[in-house]
């Protein structure tokens, strides 16, 4: 934690509690803790767990097919310009054994994507959480976003951290207006809802790959492809869920489940609400997130409502 102090017009910062005082006015209050978190802490911890997503996919694990680009100004009109699959081919035997994308997997047939419907999580759904998030906390990037957070003082124990992540990310709410429990942020994030009769969230590329495989989903454009040469690159893509239409669907493509979870929840833990600017393989990115202001779990605490790569 920090303690922030007004001299002179300047911010003083040294160790101690996360407190902010201006000189003659009042108690002090509380500051929270993303302002202990320079720009420049978020792009070193990022390369450290870009450099540590050993699970990622080769370019030999992953062909696209990105046929057509369209300008910005097209994403909306929903028109079909590839008459191809965006994937060509993922080698599912080196990429879909490994725990992590296993675990995913599993949890992905478990959400009802309309909104306003009731999500009923079973025993064993549950246990499929629980089993997720002990295999991510085995990684290497896990690992080093753990000590990140501990060193900032964020959380005191890597078992405070996973028991926060698991109700940040997985804790339910209603997108209804309280007509249903019927959403989380992992449900919007890696699977995707329907809301309006739009595709609402929806940024996982694994999820992507399989709905596609299962002719559930239409391919039609991409409108942004990354600087990366290799894998994980962050693209955006234009398609319709059998019928319902995305027009600007950000991805990172290739990465791991816990990279995307990891660099997700380090925006919206030090920059929550806004851009967060990452440094990957020596080039830049940004994630936007946000927080679910209608409710709350624990001490105040915001759940996650969404998480994206942005694509410029």
């Amino acid at each position: 934690m920090t303690l922030v102090s007004g001299h002179g017009g300047e911010a003083i910062v040294n160790s101690g509690p996360s407190l902010f005082a201006i000189p003659g006015e009042g108690e002090p209050w509380e500051v929270p803790s993303f302002y202990s978190v320079s720009d420049s802490e978020i792009k070193s911890v990022s390369e450290t767990l870009y450099s540590a997503d050993v699970n990622k996919a080769t370019s030999r694990e992953i062909v696209l097919n990105l046929q057509h680009k369209i300008s910005s100004d097209q994403t909306g009109a929903g028109q079909d310009y590839a008459s191809q699959k965006l994937f060509s081919y993922v080698d599912e035997d080196a990429l879909f054994s490994k725990p992590t994308f296993a675990g995913l997997l599993a949890l992905l047939n478990n959400y009802e994507r309309m909104t306003g419907k009731e999500e009923v999580v079973t025993t064993s759904e549950s246990q499929e959480v629980d089993a997720f998030l002990d295999e991510i906390f085995q990684t290497q990037v896990m690992e080093k976003l753990t000590q990140f957070f501990l060193s900032k003082g964020i959380y005191l124990s890597e078992n405070d951290f996973k028991a926060d992540l698991k109700e940040m990310w997985f804790g339910l709410y209603s997108r209804s207006k309280g007509a249903a429990m019927d959403s989380s942020g992992f449900e919007h994030v890696f699977h995707g809802e329907i809301k309006s009769r739009k595709i609402s969230g929806f940024h996982n590329w694994v999820h992507y790959y399989e709905l596609e495989k299962n002719g559930q989903i239409n391919y039609l454009s991409y409108s942004y492809d990354g600087p990366w040469t290799g894998y994980p690159d962050i693209m955006a893509f234009q398609y319709r869920w059998t019928g319902y239409l995305k027009s600007v669907g950000s991805f990172f493509i290739g990465s791991s489940p816990e990279f995307e979870l990891a660099v997700y929840t380090l925006c919206y833990k030090t920059r929550p609400n806004k851009l967060c600017t990452l440094s990957l393989g020596g080039k830049s990115a940004q994630i936007q997130t946000y927080s679910w202001t209608n409710s709350e779990y624990g001490a105040g605490k915001q759940y996650l409502a969404s998480s994206y790569p942005n694509s410029p």
